[in-house]
């Protein structure tokens, strides 16, 4: 709960942040994302296509947490928000060179599957890009920091047999779009992404972000779903952990928002059922879903019981990022038994 005063401190992340993204949940407002790269209050919104902004914020990325500023968006007195954090590694990086673009920076944490990049662009189709995962991307997410330019979304579920021909905006409500001068239809490298040459991803004399996420057994998921239709009986998508965190996206049909859930958030009291929603895409506050069949989050997935056009329409495909609530996972992602 914001209190309006600088020096808001949150803790309980359990790790130091390297990406905060939060959002206002009882009032509307853009969403903020901030990195360690980018540096503290340097802000850019999931919904907009705006340029970077310097805002008061996220003020520090510290130990446990991060502290906010004055700023509305993140931190006004008496209204409610949330955060999602993602570790990469907790500094700024150095230039990785693997690509035929030299990052200026690269953050990674290989075994999260998480790599946070800034890089200049240069209108060449083809270019290529070094992410330091280690392994292959199954989502990538570049947004201009310089210049009014969409969000250029790939997931590995875009396509069945060419996703990175294909790309989604994430400040648009619209479906997906086939154009290899985003992610240049070739599928990424343990060690390179590669670009198009639009200008949302790489345009000569622009500067951008890119955030890189490998799937990692027993943590993270990234893919496809179809949908039935079924307010009582939707289709069950199956992660390998139960997830804390989740975005759909339904890339098949426009007009459908991207659709965020999380396990702090559910009015039912710790159950398996998220009732709450908020969209990526929208300048809104918290959607209550409690009357609607909520979505199950279950031990090894998550499971749809709604039948609206932003989860579960029949006749769509949709895209999803999980994260799961107590990841187990050893250095090569493999998921760690307990003793």
């Amino acid at each position: 709960t914001g209190n309006g005063s600088a020096g808001n401190a949150q803790t309980g992340v359990g790790f130091q942040p390297d990406l905060v993204w939060y959002k206002a949940r009882s009032q509307a407002y853009n969403s903020g994302l901030f990195d360690v790269i980018r540096g503290a209050s340097k802000q850019l919104y999931s919904d907009q296509n705006s340029v970077e902004a310097t805002y008061s914020g996220v003020t520090s990325f510290d130990s446990d947490g991060f502290t906010l500023g004055t700023d509305a968006g993140g931190n006004a007195n008496g209204v409610t928000y949330v955060a999602w954090n993602w570790k990469a590694g907790n500094s700024q990086g150095s230039s990785n060179t693997d690509g035929s673009i030299n990052t200026t920076y690269t953050s990674v944490n290989t075994t999260a599957g998480f790599s946070i990049s800034t890089y200049n662009g240069n209108s060449t189709q083809g270019a290529t890009l070094g992410h330091g995962l280690g392994v292959a991307p199954s989502m990538i997410m570049v947004k201009s920091t310089t210049h009014s330019e969409d969000w250029a979304v790939a997931n590995v579920g875009l396509n069945s047999t060419s996703p990175w021909d294909y790309y989604i905006n994430l400040n648009s409500d619209g479906s997906k779009s086939q154009n290899n001068n985003r992610f240049g239809n070739v599928a990424p490298t343990s060690t390179v992404f590669t670009l198009g040459s639009s200008d949302e991803v790489n345009g000569s004399g622009k500067s951008y972000v890119a955030y890189c996420f490998a799937e990692k057994k027993g943590f993270s998921k990234f893919g496809e779903y179809s949908a039935n239709g079924s307010a009582t009986d939707g289709p069950f998508i199956y992660t390998g952990f139960k997830p804390a965190f989740v975005m759909v996206k339904s890339h098949s049909n426009n007009s459908t928002n991207w659709v965020m859930l999380d396990n702090k958030r559910s009015s039912s009291g710790g159950s398996n059922d998220m009732d709450k929603w908020l969209y990526a895409n929208a300048n809104d506050s918290e959607v209550d879903q409690a009357s609607s069949n909520p979505t199950d989050f279950l031990s090894n997935g998550f499971k749809l019981n709604n039948n609206g056009g932003y989860m579960n329409s029949s006749g769509r495909t949709y895209i999803y990022m999980a994260f799961a609530a107590q990841p187990l996972v050893s250095s090569n992602g493999d998921p760690a038994n307990a003793q």
